[in-house]
C-alpha cells in the first residue's frame, strides 16, 4: 500500500509541473494566467502566445502524462504491492491529470487536463486514441467549439474502453473518471457554449460561411 501511495503522489507532483508556467519562464516569466482566457492550457497558450510557445507547452503536458503511466509505476519503492499494474496506472495517469489541473507548485491554478490525458492514453490505451481523435476532429470541424470537442472526445473513448475491455477494467475506469474530470474542467465552456458566448476556431469548420 505504501508503494502504491508513493507512485500516486510521485504522480500528481509530475503533473504539477505546467508546462505553460515552465515554458514561460523561458520567455522572459510570461504567465499565460494573466492573458486571454487565463487558463494554463495549450489552447490559450496558442491563443496568446502563438505555435512555438504552445508547441513546447504540448510537449511537457503530453510528455508528464506518458511519463505518469510508463515510468512512474515501475519506480521501485517499499512498501509491497497491493493493486495490479493495471490499476496502478491507471491511479498514476489520473493524478497525473489531476496535479495538471491543481498543480501544487502553482498555487493550484492549472490547466484542463486534456494534453495530459492524451499523453496517459497514449501510453496505457494507445489504440482509444483512434476513437477520441476522430471524434475531436469531426466535431470541431462541424463546430468550432474547441472544448466541446474536447469533452465529446472523452466520452467516445470511455465507451471504446468499456466495449473494448469491460467495466471492471481498470483501462475503463480511468476512461470514464478522466470523461467526468475533464466535463468538470470545461464547465465554462459549456456553460458559455449554452449562453451562446462560447468562441469558435472558425479556421477549422468546415461548414463555415466563406467571403
Amino acid at each position: 500500500m505504501l508503494a502504491f501511495g508513493l507512485r500516486c503522489l510521485l504522480a500528481y507532483l509530475l503533473g504539477s509541473l505546467l508546462g505553460s508556467l515552465i515554458v514561460g519562464k523561458l520567455y522572459g516569466g510570461v504567465d499565460i494566467r494573466t492573458q486571454g482566457s487565463g487558463n494554463a492550457g495549450g489552447t490559450n497558450a496558442l491563443r496568446t502566445q502563438g505555435k512555438l510557445f504552445a508547441a513546447g507547452v504540448m510537449l511537457i503536458d503530453v510528455g508528464k502524462g506518458v511519463l505518469a503511466a510508463v515510468v512512474v509505476p515501475h519506480i521501485p519503492l517499499p512498501g509491497g504491492e497491493m493493486f495490479g499494474l493495471g490499476w496502478t496506472v491507471a491511479a498514476c495517469g489520473a493524478l497525473a491529470v489531476v496535479g495538471h489541473v491543481f498543480p501544487v507548485f502553482f498555487g493550484f491554478r492549472g490547466g484542463k487536463g486534456a494534453a495530459t490525458y492524451l499523453g496517459v492514453l497514449s501510453a496505457f490505451v494507445p489504440l482509444a486514441l483512434l476513437p477520441g481523435l476522430l471524434t475531436f476532429a469531426l466535431i470541431l470541424m462541424l463546430t468550432g467549439y474547441v472544448g466541446l470537442s474536447t469533452v465529446l472526445s472523452t466520452w467516445a473513448v470511455a465507451l471504446f474502453l468499456m466495449i473494448r475491455c469491460g467495466l471492471a477494467s481498470p483501462q475503463f475506469a480511468f476512461g470514464l473518471a478522466m470523461a467526468l474530470f475533464i466535463l468538470y474542467t470545461h464547465r465554462s465552456n459549456i456553460q458559455r457554449l449554452l449562453s451562446g458566448t462560447e468562441n469558435r476556431f472558425k479556421r477549422a469548420m468546415l461548414l463555415r460561411k466563406r467571403g
